[in-house]
């Protein structure tokens, strides 16, 4: 199984999640992000605004977005 990465650039972690969908809404002390679903739902993300992501921080955010592990480390080997 593909582990997430130890200490992810937040930079990357962010334009991962874009290209997963999410739009970038505010950047302050927290980045918000937004997913607008086909089905006319959005999904809100937050995460917090740190240089480095920890995995296990990762981890939170993939589950609440409802993202798959293997999803999100295809596209952030792809950024």
């Amino acid at each position: 199984m593909l582990k997430f990465p130890v200490d992810a650039p937040n930079a990357r972690v962010v334009r991962t999640l874009e290209e997963l969908g999410f739009r970038l809404i505010r950047k302050r002390e927290h980045i918000a992000l937004l997913r607008e679903n086909p089905d006319g739902s959005k999904t809100p993300l937050t995460m917090p605004n740190h240089l480095y992501i920890k995995s296990s921080t990762l981890r939170t955010i993939c589950t609440q977005a409802g993202i798959s592990r293997e999803d999100f480390l295809s596209a952030f080997d792809k950024s």
